[in-house]
């Protein structure tokens, strides 16, 4: 695909609406660290095909790379160059490809729901498709098990399996998976949760992510509202771990927390210097909650009780200033259902989150990213061309219709204005 050449004109009514164009710019915003104005600049002039003008933004900045092709947040029905990119990427042995996005790092974390005998192959595929599709560097999972992780290691070859406990006696247990050509595995424990009635435990991994040395973590606390607090004692472990892990390593916890808002609260919420991503990010109401009930049938109720809980989540802490990575993208993944199985690929959404390996010392802007002076400049050039009531970058999009209940989705994932179906 060629960037920085003109697209050509374009007819008036071939234009998105106003709508369409602000979200695309905070697409834009969303991915290269920078704001709708440059993202204006760069669309208007290639048809508001947005990886179009990403391509273009990164051959302008090439420590960003040299194409687009692993953007995370396009469809075919938006983007038909992104989509014919995407084709032909099946399964087969370790490969090593260009990393055309050697500023990003993808972290993903999801509880694959392996208790659930059901039609298991075809969904642990359906989480392999995703795991490959969004080309993550780290996947946290929960609620493995022994036929499940047979399909990843078939599967996944491109990527180290570190199991967290395939001798616990209750069959399920955590994996964290490595992509072998963007990490290097330096040594793991598992550390065991003494007091669990239901064999849970902490994996540790150490590991360096692009160059990032990173501490990895990911666990799958006590489950059940009755038993909050084991869960709480065993969330003190992992946010201990976190406080102590060396400040050379950038230390990321993740996984099916099972946590109630209260319950964090009582402990006294986070300690100094770790974040919740998701709350980092922007706090989308698209991305909040993991285990919805509502709008994911895999466990069936009967209508009886319906529920939605923010039970997997993701905590940052960082290294020593300067800091190496800056979270910039928080989505769901797996709201699509496994074709010809008509379900979801597990009872939970799964959470991804994206950051940018940041320049370098004193610099906290990512590898690309531009100056206050040429944001300005930017600004100004293409101020005259912004469709009306745009919104800046900091302000959230809108998450399209809203009915009765403020907190009501469709039943197949978050409005497209935030992330477009898979």
């Amino acid at each position: 695909m060629s960037s920085g050449d003109s697209e050509g004109e374009v007819q008036e009514s071939d234009l998105p609406s106003a709508a369409e164009c602000e979200e695309r710019c905070q697409k834009f915003a969303e991915v290269t660290g920078t704001d709708t104005a440059l993202a204006m600049f760069f669309l208007q002039d290639r048809q508001w095909i947005v990886a179009r003008a990403l391509d273009a933004f990164f051959a302008q900045n090439p420590g960003y790379g040299e194409s687009m092709q692993e953007y995370p947040t396009l469809n075919a029905a938006e983007d038909p160059l992104a989509a014919a990119q995407s084709m032909g990427s099946g399964e087969g042995s370790e490969t090593k490809v260009p990393d055309v996005q050697p500023h990003r790092v993808r972290v993903m974390s999801w509880n694959i729901d392996g208790l659930d005998t059901a039609n298991l192959k075809q969904r642990t595929r359906a989480v392999i498709n995703t795991i490959k599709a969004e080309k993550v560097e780290v996947a946290l999972l929960q609620e493995v098990v022994a036929n499940s992780e047979s399909v990843l290691r078939e599967s996944l070859t491109d990527y180290k399996i570190i199991s967290g406990g395939t001798s616990s006696k209750e069959g399920y247990y955590t994996a964290i998976l490595l992509h072998k050509q963007h990490t290097h595995l330096d040594d793991f424990e598992t550390v065991p949760y003494f007091s669990s009635t239901m064999g849970r435990n902490l994996l540790v991994v150490n590991s360096t992510v692009k160059g990032v040395p990173m501490t990895l973590m990911t666990s799958h606390l006590e489950s059940t509202k009755s038993h909050a607090g084991e869960r709480k004692r065993q969330l003190g472990i992992g946010l201990n771990r976190m406080k102590d892990a060396s400040t050379e390593r950038t230390v990321l916890f993740g996984g099916d927390l099972n946590l109630r808002d209260k319950e964090l609260e009582s402990i006294g919420g986070l300690p100094e210097g770790i974040v919740d991503v998701w709350e980092e990010t922007g706090s989308r109401k698209e991305a909040r909650y993991t285990w919805d009930t509502y709008r994911n049938d895999n466990l069936a109720t009967d209508g009886k009780w319906r529920t939605r809980l923010r039970f997997d989540r993701l905590y940052l802490r960082q290294c020593s200033p300067p800091a190496k990575l800056k979270p910039v993208y928080f989505e769901l993944v797996g709201l699509q259902r496994v074709p010809d199985v008509h379900r979801f690929p597990s009872d939970h959404w799964g959470i991804l989150a994206h950051f940018d390996i940041l320049s370098g010392s004193g610099d906290s802007r990512p590898f690309g990213a531009l100056s206050a002076k040429e944001a300005e400049e930017s600004q100004a050039k293409s101020s005259s061309l912004k469709p009306e009531n745009s919104k800046s970058s900091d302000a959230p999009a809108s998450s399209g219709k809203k009915s009765g209940n403020p907190e009501a989705q469709p039943s197949e994932g978050p409005p497209p204005a935030k992330r477009p179906k898979d």
